[in-house]
């Protein structure tokens, strides 16, 4: 099965008295962008970090935020409380500096306590915890728990992709077939055209003019016309793509989404290919129905880790 770069995944747990929720969100891009935002008392954890999710995930954009809240060890009702510690250094602060503007200016004071209390930090704690060994194992187990999530979020979505292809590849190839009902049709064209364009000429110019040449340089000319090499090489290109969707569910490789993107590129070739050799108006909107098809695909190759 083939994996999307999109996808999400989400974990809590407590730990001592903090509950703990790792998130992951991710889309496309050619490398790994990894973007992390961690608490500062698991800032000496954060290489260790972004190298197993740099081990684990390969490509993509993806945005890594671990978030905390303090639990109470009262309860209610059995339940413990979650709260945000109030910053009483950052409190005191704000509300002596928006006292004292309040007197000078002679500004009603009103609800100080409710200015104060949306000031910055006023509600963040001063971080200076110290993170334990049992500690850093509880908060690893549930950063590869939200990872395990992320992934399986790929997989279902790599899943509707591969649907998606067999279906556009599928359309091509009935497209393809539809163009042997013009090819004769095409070829017998072109020769009346070029004979009725020979019959123009005077009774003196046809006289001189070599059959045999004639009918060397026609067959050259149909030959450069013919189709069927590059009918040949996009029914393989189309081939090949399945055959690298299929490996990659047997054998679990992951990334092949660039070598989805060269072997579309190359069906794109052999289809504009066959647009330029077509001479002929219905064979030119297969093609055009071709070329937007695989665009679709293109687009979401973009999508395949």
């Amino acid at each position: 099965m083939i994996l999307s770069m999109t996808g999400y995944g989400k974990a809590e747990s407590h730990i001592n008295r903090k509950k703990i929720a790792v998130e992951l969100r991710g889309l496309n891009s050619k490398t790994l962008d990894l973007s992390t935002r961690i608490p500062s008392w698991l800032r000496a954890q954060e290489l260790e970090i972004r190298n197993l999710l740099t081990q684990r995930l390969e490509r993509g954009k993806v945005d890594f935020n671990i978030s905390y809240q303090n639990i109470s060890s009262d309860t209610t009702e059995g339940k413990q409380i979650e709260f945000t510690p109030i910053n009483a250094t950052a409190f005191e602060y704000y509300y002596n500096e928006l006292k004292q503007l309040c007197e000078q200016h002679q500004i009603p004071q009103g609800d100080i306590l409710h200015s104060v209390m949306r000031m910055p930090d006023v509600m963040k704690q001063i971080e200076n915890e110290e993170l334990t060994e049992d500690e850093w194992v509880k908060v690893l187990r549930v950063i590869n728990e939200a990872t395990d999530n992320f992934i399986a979020f790929r997989k279902q979505e790599g899943n509707a992709l591969e649907k998606m292809f067999q279906e556009k590849l599928d359309t091509i190839e009935a497209l393809l077939c539809e163009v042997e009902q013009y090819e004769q049709a095409r070829i017998d064209k072109i020769k009346s055209r070029l004979e009725a364009n020979l019959m123009q000429l005077n009774t003196n110019a046809q006289e001189a003019i070599d059959r045999n040449r004639l009918e060397q340089e026609m067959i050259y000319y149909l030959e450069k016309l013919d189709i069927t090499e590059e009918k040949v090489r996009l029914t393989n290109h189309i081939q090949y793509f399945r055959q690298t969707m299929q490996q990659s569910t047997e054998q679990k490789i992951d990334g092949v989404g660039k070598k989805l993107g060269f072997v579309a590129q190359e069906m794109g070739r052999e289809i504009n290919t066959l647009g330029s050799k077509s001479n002929h108006s219905e064979m030119q909107i297969i093609v055009v129905k071709m070329k937007d098809i695989l665009e679709q695909i293109k687009e979401q190759v973009l999508n395949v880790l």
